[in-house]
């Protein structure tokens, strides 16, 4: 087994908000790991004080979502895990259904379920803190990381920010004598079909948004080339081990495509796996609510970055056209003419689909995943208007 990395330990131990299924042992935090690369940043985990809610307050919001998600997931219909947390504290959560139908396995607080696109939010914080730490930069041309990658104008920020121009790996794989679809595709497929197949882009860089599939895929082998680790090594090492993010991974497809949570349809007729299952950045990560809380929480700690990229994260970079919508560096948001700021991720590939807010504003996180295709696990958005001034309407039902 090759030695990459060392890894580097404090005695601090970080104090995490957040109820367990089961009691976990406190571990050492790690601080930073060491490849053949060189030394690289990982997440610390939220260890600041938070002010406790009241007993009166928890009931009063808990009664309110209660009634929302009866509405929404009558006879408590849901097939996935729905988490709701304030100041760091979980309000309610919930946990039903089957990560596996045919043999009637029961989802928990520690199934790991595909995040499909929220995966994005990881990469970016991974691609964040290596800017962060002078590794790369973000205006940094793609080119000069990844020397045959062939549009000279593409920055790591125009990928972040779905700005470059590319076109959408799952669709151009499709198009006759580009692909074999019996073949699994990986990220260096990407890259190199790209260049050997000349993939024009389908807009100049920088001139519009165009959410791709594809932008996050580069990242990911960016990952790969800066830290000298495979992705999921890489994120393990500096977000899901460092958070103690105990049920999270990067799916592998020769190791995990008969063990992780399968997908289904409304039916629950099982959906299998295609060539476009192996790519990994843009999604095929898998993770739970506790998971991603813990991971929530890091990103709004004061030491997540410096003060001047954590606010970039946060700006709407496609203005071209007039609306409330927009995207940030690896965020969704609304911006609506009274002020009002709603930070968010949705996703959705094969039968899963999952949503990730973060209202910095409310230190309100709303997470909900399932297995079983659904559009409810959207309409978690309308929650927030329990919390803040919110333009939703927490009584409306699917």
């Amino acid at each position: 087994m090759k030695n990459y990395f060392y890894i580097f330990f404090t005695l601090f131990t970080a104090t995490i908000f957040i109820t367990s299924c089961k009691k976990e042992p406190k571990k050492i935090a790690i601080t930073q790991i060491k490849t053949n690369k060189g030394m690289f940043p990982v997440m610390e985990p939220f260890d600041y004080n938070l002010p406790k809610l009241s007993i009166k307050y928890v009931t009063e919001k808990k009664n309110a979502i209660e009634h929302f998600y009866n509405k929404n997931w009558p006879n408590s219909s849901l097939n996935g895990s729905f988490l709701v947390a304030k100041e760091g504290q979980i309000i309610t959560e919930k946990y039903e259904g089957f990560a596996n139908y045919r043999n009637k396995t029961k989802i928990n607080c520690d199934t790991p379920i595909h995040i499909a696109s929220v995966s994005k939010v990881i990469t970016a914080t991974a691609i964040l803190k290596l800017i962060d730490a002078k590794k790369i930069n973000l205006d940094q041309k793609v080119n000069t990381i990844l020397t045959t990658f062939p549009y000279p104008e593409v920055t790591v920020k125009t990928l972040l920010n779905h700005r470059s121009g590319m076109r959408n790996y799952a669709y151009f794989t499709t198009e006759k004598n580009i692909w074999d679809k019996s073949k699994i595709l990986t990220n260096q497929d990407i890259l190199d079909l790209l260049v050997s197949k000349k993939i024009d882009l389908e807009a100049k860089t920088d001139t519009k948004f165009n959410y791709c599939n594809t932008n996050y895929a580069i990242l990911a082998l960016v990952i790969e080339k800066i830290t000298g680790l495979k992705y999921g090594d890489a994120i393990k090492k500096m977000i899901f081990e460092p958070l103690q993010m105990d049920h999270s991974y990067v799916f592998d497809y020769d190791l995990d495509k008969s063990k992780s949570v399968p997908s289904y349809k409304g039916n629950y007729q099982e959906i299998g796996l295609d060539f476009l299952d192996a790519i990994y950045g843009d999604k095929n990560i898998y993770s739970t609510p506790r998971d991603l809380l813990k991971l929530d929480l890091a990103r709004h700690a004061p030491n997540f970055l410096s003060p001047e990229l954590n606010t970039q994260i946060y700006e709407g970079y496609s203005n071209e056209h007039v609306g409330t919508k927009n995207y940030g560096l690896g965020i969704r948001m609304i911006n609506w003419d009274s002020g009002q700021h709603f930070y968010f991720h949705n996703g959705w590939w094969h039968g899963f689909t999952s949503s990730y807010i973060s209202l910095g504003k409310e230190k309100l996180t709303i997470i909900s995943l399932s297995n079983k295709f659904t559009r409810a696990t959207y309409k978690v958005k309308n929650i927030s208007s329990l919390f803040g001034d919110y333009p939703f309407k927490v009584s409306d039902s699917i």
